[in-house]
């Protein structure tokens, strides 16, 4: 009963304090989690029931503010535009909420593929061996390295994988880049820098096309 009566003083001291309205997460997280969740649901409908504080409701959501000493003081259309800028504030917290469970789902997407360090590596690695595959094909063509028809299907489909895997890798490669451009206050090109990621343009490298 004491640590009760402690955390109702505590929520309508707070309310008291601010003179505005709040929903129960809002007194939860601004009293620092010093009273449970639960707690403050609780407290804040008996304070409502004992006529301390005005419990609001606005579609899925709750706002509590604590009454005024003198109801004379606030007068009808006052109280109106205060419920008004509480709808509006509740709103605008739902939004920031479904924002807020967005950016979590694709903070989880980013954290669990690969990271650029480990795309880059795959680009670079698929890179030189479509580079080797390109060589082989070109003395292949040229006569200089008679092969016979079997190896050469052989090394075409070889090339053709390669081809499609270093296309799908630098797909992955640049989508973990333009991940991480959403929140990077500088450019794409200066990014690619500070990473340590080289281009096909920088390197020099003609990326393959289908044979």
């Amino acid at each position: 009963m004491k640590d009760s009566a402690a955390d109702a003083k505590k929520v309508l001291t707070y309310l008291t304090q601010q003179n505005r309205p709040y929903s129960a997460g809002d007194i939860f997280s601004n009293l620092h989690k010093e009273v449970g969740k639960t707690a403050v649901v609780k407290v804040l409908e008996e304070l409502a029931q004992q006529g301390k504080i005005r419990e609001k409701v606005y579609g899925k959501q709750k706002a509590y503010m604590v009454c005024q000493s003198d109801a004379a003081e606030m007068s009808e259309e006052e109280m109106s535009k205060m419920d008004t800028e509480t709808a509006t504030l509740q709103a605008e917290l739902s939004k920031l909420e479904t924002e807020c469970r967005s950016k979590e789902a694709a903070l989880g997407g980013l954290t669990s593929a690969m990271t650029t360090e480990e795309a880059e590596k795959q680009v670079e690695q698929v890179t030189r061996e479509v580079k080797e595959m390109e060589d082989r094909l070109t003395q292949i063509k040229s006569g200089t390295n008679h092969v016979s028809p079997a190896e050469k299907e052989k090394i075409c489909k070889d090339y053709e994988v390669m081809t499609k895997s270093y296309r799908k890798r630098k797909r992955m490669a640049m989508e973990v880049v333009d991940s991480i451009l959403e929140g990077y206050p500088k450019s794409k090109k200066q990014l690619l820098e500070e990473i340590g990621v080289e281009t096909d343009e920088d390197s020099g490298f003609k990326p393959p096309t289908d044979r």
